[in-house]
């Protein structure tokens, strides 16, 4: 008699159901940590631009108004990709050698953002009454920054690709050094040209000089959201 091996159709649909069972487990959290290690690469990110700006101001590598006091660049003057600006108007300055920031942040869109690792970021530096003014789509001055503000004030944000998808939160930082994030339930940040006004974080329209709206203190923020403080 021939002895026939195999599985039979019950064994096979048994092996079938487990692996459906451990999938339905893996890949909800598989994709629960990618966007956890998208919105700490998004909070480490914006850590390294505050550290960047400081070093820059601090070297005075760009000084507009000639007074002997730095002010804070843009992405991609930060990071060697473009003439920085100076006395002679938007770019006509030197390269900065070496570079602070990571050349991974030199690449701004038309939309005046960066891409990286699931979240886009927007940089905004003040113009003569305060208001953000947004990096030139390619990088470096869109010309209008008021020098003497520059010298003390910007302000960045990051937000998801995709909401849900590369991340949930978004966040925001300015010269303080506090990274703050918001849940995005209020506004759902997502996608390139859907970020962040340069105002929304903070407890007065308009301008980015004032404070932060850090739990709703001074005053709630722009956007509607709660902005807390990243632990």
């Amino acid at each position: 008699m021939r002895n026939s091996k195999g599985f039979t159709l019950i064994e096979l649909m048994i092996v079938v159901a487990i692996i459906a069972i451990i999938a339905s487990i893996a890949i909800p959290n598989l994709l629960s940590a990618r966007l956890s290690a998208n919105e700490s690469a998004a909070i480490a990110t914006l850590r390294n631009m505050v550290s960047a700006q400081s070093e820059l101001q601090s070297q005075g590598a760009i000084d507009q108004d000639v007074d002997g006091i730095g002010e804070h660049g843009w992405f991609a003057e930060m990071a060697g990709a473009i003439n920085m600006r100076d006395s002679t108007g938007p770019n006509g300055g030197p390269v900065l050698a070496p570079p602070v920031l990571s050349g991974s942040l030199a690449v701004v869109n038309a939309n005046s953002e960066v891409n990286k690792s699931g979240y886009f970021y927007q940089l905004w530096l003040p113009d003569a009454a305060g208001a953000g003014l947004a990096e030139a789509g390619g990088g470096g001055s869109p010309t209008g920054e008021a020098p003497d503000l520059c010298e003390t004030t910007y302000c960045a944000y990051a937000w998801p690709q995709g909401f849900s998808n590369t991340g949930n939160r978004s966040f925001c930082v300015n010269q303080t050094g506090d990274v703050l994030q918001t849940n995005n339930v209020v506004n759902q940040y997502s996608g390139t040209g859907a970020g962040p006004a340069s105002d929304a974080s903070f407890a007065a329209a308009g301008a980015i000089t004032g404070a932060l709206s850090i739990g709703g203190n001074p005053a709630a923020a722009q956007d509607g959201g709660l902005w807390v403080v990243v632990n």
